[in-house]
């Protein structure tokens, strides 16, 4: 089993969430992870970037070279489209459909939509209007989780695990909301 996914998105929107609940569940699967350093304006509004690879063999890089990413999981469909040359021919993009303009010349969505439209596999989803209505706000990037979880070809079960180890000590209540956008995620596929 080896899988390569690169996490982008928009400083501030829990890409290093998303990354920290895959490695705690795959490390419970005994599989070996790598993940480079986040890339980019960390702060709020900049560009972000991680790659994450994980294999029942060792890992010798954590870099994913172009053409090699198995999963690109975007929390911004514009990002997703800036990651595509690392992306395999059959390789799956789950991205949210809704923008975060934090650019002037921001391209226009029916561009994006038609570019995303011409991979073999896309999920795109309105992961924050989700979350909105399903009164769990701050759990849009875990609704993009659960979207991309077949994927990633990581157990349903073990995402639930880690996301009550990782969110544990937050409470029970931060816990429940994740559990839940990530069945959201999982469901509307």
């Amino acid at each position: 089993m080896k899988t390569d996914i690169i996490l982008c998105g928009v400083g501030g929107q829990g890409i290093l969430s998303i990354a920290t609940i895959i490695g705690e569940a795959a490390m419970h699967e005994n599989l070996y992870i790598k993940q480079a350093e986040v890339h980019g304006m960390s702060q709020r509004g900049g560009d972000v970037q991680s790659n994450l690879r994980i294999s029942s063999q060792p890992i010798a890089s954590d870099l994913i070279p172009k053409g090699g990413a198995d999963v690109i999981i975007s929390m911004e469909p514009m990002e997703a489209l800036r990651y595509l040359p690392w992306l395999k021919g059959d390789g799956w993009v789950i991205t949210s459909s809704a923008p975060f303009k934090n650019i002037p010349n921001y391209p226009d969505m029916a561009v994006i939509e038609a570019d995303l439209a011409k991979l073999p596999h896309v999920i795109s989803l309105d992961i924050e209007k989700m979350a909105k209505d399903n009164g769990i706000s701050r759990s849009a990037n875990v609704i993009l989780l659960g979207a991309a979880q077949k994927a990633l070809g990581i157990d349903y079960q073990m995402l639930e695990a880690a996301i009550h180890r990782v969110f544990g000590r937050k409470g029970e209540a931060v816990v429940e909301a994740n559990i839940k956008a990530l069945a959201l995620g999982r469901d509307a596929q």
